[in-house]
């Protein structure tokens, strides 16, 4: 494409040099421009665009967009805009052909429930015929291609990129996560949705917002861009039962529907039942009702199924046919996800890595257990230190047994780390700890007998384990299966 189509009716505040030239791609990461290329250099929280505009030019970049002219660039063209986050959205969104406007755009948001109702949408989806891509935690999928993510909500180019080449791959549909910090960041701008689903807030993040205002102010975000959206038949989807969803949706004209397990909700869930097989629950909508079976277990997996049952109302769906859907439904990786084996224990690796995550996710498990509950957790390093004190009272609060750990230490102390957690017990002579991830998932095989449950927790679908200066290869499930066959039946 043309520069000058491009930049066609752009308000940009200066353009040094020729707009004839031919831009062969966008990009934002200086490492992945190839020749032709337009390099973005925009300012972010730990980087400057700017100080990679020789390397992204040595790689082939032919036009920069910046907030500064240098005039000693030589040839390269140069867009200067003092709006680098609006004007990076449009040209991505223009240059890969306005793909949000070919699919049916579904974007969730919220502290947790993210991912999982993203593959329930996408199960759901895809059962009536609207093959459905995902952009998310875990990874992204386009067509029968799948590739492992490393961030939530990619930055705006990548989006708009990989919902194009969703296009092309025949999707239809796209359910894309929402991070708070990607919607801060404008990473979903010039997305045209569909629907927007809030799942809940609870504190997180609180690092880089500061305040649960302002963290739920970046939430809110997905239901502005909704009402920016030029489609037709938006709807926004929220959790009833939480009380961030009215300030969250104050201001949206879309049609809205509240789901939960109360009666004021839309889509409300009762008479429900657990077991160690999965959930079962009625689901009532205006004067139907009709009973669901999920495998999936817990409280807040009955909210992400209502999430999704939600969309597929708005879309026409019986509450059949998606009691059927969603009975075939089995897992997502890394979310309360089973470790099957013939030792009779209950194995579960969970992406829980904050206090309320684990909470639930144990409050959840002791209403199905049978036997005692083992806990192994850690806390990530150089993330809000305050949440290890939240993940001890969760795990003492929620555990017959706690082993601490590593999570992904990156620049601090692991050992330091598992202290800062200690202080958060009452009591932690009763506690134990393994600095070594490995070994404290040993550990709790072997301590483990049948019809116990182990909670291998805060790492869920990840598949390495993140150091200072080098990350090594590490997936929990693989590991509590490795570890099956050397239990030895050691004693807390």
């Amino acid at each position: 494409m043309k520069l000058k189509k491009l930049i066609q009716d752009l308000e940009i505040a200066n353009v040094k040099g020729s707009k004839e030239i031919e831009i062969s791609g966008i990009y934002s990461d200086s490492r992945r421009v190839v020749p032709g290329s337009l390099f973005i250099a925009r300012r972010g929280n730990h980087f400057d665009g700017n100080e990679f505009i020789s390397q992204a030019i040595g790689n082939g970049a032919v036009a920069i967009l910046t907030e500064f002219y240098n005039p000693f660039l030589g040839k390269v063209v140069q867009l200067v805009d003092p709006n680098i986050r609006e004007l990076q959205a449009k040209l991505a969104d223009r240059f890969y052909q306005h793909p949000s406007q070919g699919l049916f755009t579904f974007a969730v948001t919220g502290t947790k429930g993210k991912t999982t109702t993203s593959y329930l949408v996408k199960h759901l989806l895809d059962s009536i015929g609207f093959p459905c891509g995902i952009i998310g935690t875990i990874e992204t999928i386009v067509g029968d291609k799948r590739v492992f993510s490393n961030l939530t909500t990619h930055d705006v180019v990548t989006n708009h990129k990989l919902m194009r080449e969703m296009v092309d791959a025949g999707s239809r549909a796209v359910a894309l996560e929402a991070s708070s910090h990607g919607i801060v960041q404008g990473r979903i701008d010039q997305t045209n949705l569909d629907v927007a689903l809030f799942t809940k807030l609870t504190p997180d993040h609180l690092d880089y917002h500061h305040t649960m205002e302002d963290y739920a102010a970046a939430k809110k975000g997905v239901f502005t861009l909704l009402n920016n959206s030029s489609k037709n038949n938006l709807c926004a989807i929220a959790n009833g039962d939480d009380a961030a969803s009215e300030s969250i949706l104050s201001g949206c004209k879309a049609k809205r529907i509240l789901f939960g397990l109360s009666d004021a909700c839309d889509v409300r869930a009762h008479d429900i039942s657990f077991s160690p097989l999965g959930s079962a629950f009625h689901v009532s909508f205006q004067n139907c009702s009709c009973r669901f079976f999920t495998p999936l277990i817990g409280r807040f997996n009955i909210y992400n199924v209502l999430g999704a049952v939600s969309l597929g109302l708005h879309l026409g769906q019986p509450l059949e046919r998606m009691a059927s859907i969603f009975a075939e439904f089995q897992t997502v990786p890394g979310r309360m996800e089973r470790v099957m084996n013939s030792r009779n224990i209950h194995i579960f690796v969970d992406y829980a890595h904050n206090g309320d995550a684990l909470d639930n996710a144990l409050e959840t498990l002791r209403e199905i257990a049978r036997g005692k509950i083992i806990t192994v957790f850690g806390a990530g390093g150089n993330k809000d230190p305050g949440r290890r004190l939240g993940l001890a009272k969760a795990a003492e609060k929620g555990s017959d047994r706690c082993i601490v750990t590593s999570d992904n230490p990156r620049k601090e102390d692991p050992e330091e780390i598992c202290r800062q957690i200690l202080s958060g017990f009452s009591r932690p002579q009763a506690v134990r700890v393994e600095i070594d991830r490995r070994k404290a998932i040993e550990l709790a095989v072997g301590m483990a007998e049948p019809e116990d449950i182990i909670l291998i927790a805060g790492k869920g679908h990840e598949r390495e384990q993140i150091f200072a200066h080098h990350s090594v290869p590490f997936d929990d499930r693989l590991v509590a299966l490795e570890s099956l066959t050397l239990a030895k039946g050691s004693q807390l």
